[in-house]
């Protein structure tokens, strides 16, 4: 049996969650699984998934710990430490792009989580590349990607019509995507941005203040949280998808949008350079430089060559997280 801890939190404000998402796939591949917690308390989640430990110990053959870098860090090394007190195989499955932040800040509790794993699992190999370098050793599983659910449409560029989806929290710095579409406004008046994202600290009011500084309320739409689904409907009316952040790992959104079909610029932070080769299956600019980015999508709308080629090699490179490729390196591991 496998006992995945995480985030199962259920709310018209989230969308499905990596544990939800994973514990379904392995579940279909035949294995057992237990989740743990869906409290919306903090304290109770976390005694929620201690109980847990507890409670299956006796028939546990892996706890999988999704792990990241602010609060979700203390949960993974309380249940980590649990799981070494019962001499339990656990697997710490690494999220978050500033989870390299926290390993240089907290030597010694990474030290007791990441050197007594069973295995470390990281979705991306910016991780895995960040986790050797201090000395742990990681395995390579990528974010799971269901490609026959992502439907690839070729764009018309006539002007630019830019999508953000992204929460709006100041380490995604979507002010930029605003003074980007100012720029841009000054070669294409018709631009547009549409934002989708839910409100995670000031950042929703300080855009829409930008944007009413700028006058371009015709031209930005602000959708609040959509789910998969909507957005993925909602990316057929834009023709590029901008990621503005100033940290990130391995970003969800980011691959769907490439196997959506969409032209991504992005900055060049974090993870995004083991996501993006740039020029080749997106462009990455430097943090926080509209006017790079804004050359850069200029650049796109002239060159249909370009557009194109940058979509369908980044559709090829995200097959590779396709379920039916991903499960075999799940299955090394768990069987």
């Amino acid at each position: 049996m496998i006992l995945y801890l995480g985030n199962n939190l259920k709310s018209k404000q989230t969308n499905l969650t990596t544990l939800a998402q994973l514990s379904g796939l392995l579940n279909d591949e035949g294995f057992t699984l237990k989740t743990a917690s869906s409290l919306q308390n903090q304290i109770l989640r976390l005694f929620s998934m201690l109980w847990s430990i507890i409670k299956y110990s006796n028939r546990i053959d892996y706890v999988l710990i999704d792990t990241y870098s602010t609060k979700n860090f203390y949960y993974a090394f309380a249940t980590s430490q649990m799981c070494r007190l019962l001499k339990l195989k656990y697997i710490p499955v690494l999220h978050g792009g500033n989870l390299p932040y926290r390993l240089d800040k907290s030597p010694r509790l990474s030290k007791y989580i990441f050197s007594n794993s069973y295995k470390n699992v990281t979705v991306s190999k910016y991780l895995k590349h960040e986790f050797k370098i201090r000395g742990f050793k990681a395995t390579f599983i990528p974010n799971v990607l269901e490609i026959e659910k992502y439907n690839f449409l070729k764009r018309g560029f006539s002007y630019p019509k830019l999508l953000y989806v992204r929460a709006f929290a100041n380490i995604y710095n979507p002010e930029m995507a605003i003074k980007v579409l100012g720029e841009i406004i000054k070669v294409y008046p018709k631009a547009v941005l549409c934002m989708v994202g839910p409100e995670k600290d000031n950042s929703y009011e300080v855009c829409k203040a930008l944007v009413k500084s700028l006058k371009l309320e015709n031209h930005v739409e602000f959708t609040g949280l959509l789910s998969k689904q909507e957005w993925h409907k909602k990316a057929e009316d834009y023709n590029i998808f901008i990621n503005t952040t100033n940290i990130d790992n391995a970003p969800v959104s980011v691959m769907e949008a490439m196997a959506l079909g969409l032209p991504i610029v992005s900055t060049n932070v974090g993870g995004m350079p083991f996501l993006i080769e740039n020029n080749e299956t997106g462009i990455l600019v430097n943090k926080n430089d509209v006017k790079a980015m804004t050359e850069a999508i200029l650049l796109i709308c002239k060159n249909i060559e370009t557009a194109n080629s940058l979509s369908i090699k980044a559709r090829n490179q995200v097959e590779n997280h396709d379920w039916n490729k991903v499960k075999s390196l799940w299955c090394s591991i768990l069987q």
